[in-house]
């Protein structure tokens, strides 16, 4: 028995996408595989590592928990639209200043789940921080340059020098 694919519309990092997907795939599967979007990774498949993390209308998600045909219609934005547009500039500097990358896998998701965190505005604590990013998981960095990188850029947008 075969799978009948699904017409979906939406539009990817500000492009319109029209795409036939079955209705199993996934939407890192199809960001990844359909449209090239490699930036996007699929860890533990489960949602808990946010490897997979993009954002669909405005709100991070997990790309491995959500169906492709679900975003029929909406925005959704990768780490390659919001690193194109210098939306997080600032954060990937730091990011590279404070050595908050290692082998770079989990960064992706960190950096639209930061990002989501520093766009509300203000001066978030360590232990703010440190929380948003609690569903992001990294095997490398030890976590503390990732805290100093999402710091740096909070006191920079918001003018705080201590």
């Amino acid at each position: 028995m075969s799978i009948e694919s699904c017409p979906i519309v939406l539009t990817v990092n500000g492009e319109t996408v029209i795409e036939n997907v079955e209705p199993r795939t996934t939407l890192v599967d199809f960001l990844r595989d359909s449209l090239g979007l490699t930036g996007t990774r699929t860890g533990c498949e489960h949602g808990v590592c946010g490897t997979c993390t993009v954002r669909v209308d405005g709100t991070i998600v997990r790309g491995c928990l959500m169906l492709a045909v679900q975003c029929d219609g909406a925005r959704v934005e990768t780490i390659e639209g919001v690193s194109d547009t210098g939306e997080i500039a600032d954060l990937q500097e730091n990011f590279r200043l404070r050595n908050a990358l290692q082998c770079g896998f989990c960064t992706p998701g960190i950096l639209l789940t930061a990002q989501e965190l520093l766009s509300r505005g203000g001066m978030p604590d360590r232990e703010a921080i440190r929380l948003h990013l609690s569903g992001n998981y990294c095997r490398c960095t030890g976590y503390q340059a990732i805290i100093d990188a999402v710091e740096t850029t909070a006191r920079q947008r918001t003018g705080t020098n201590s």
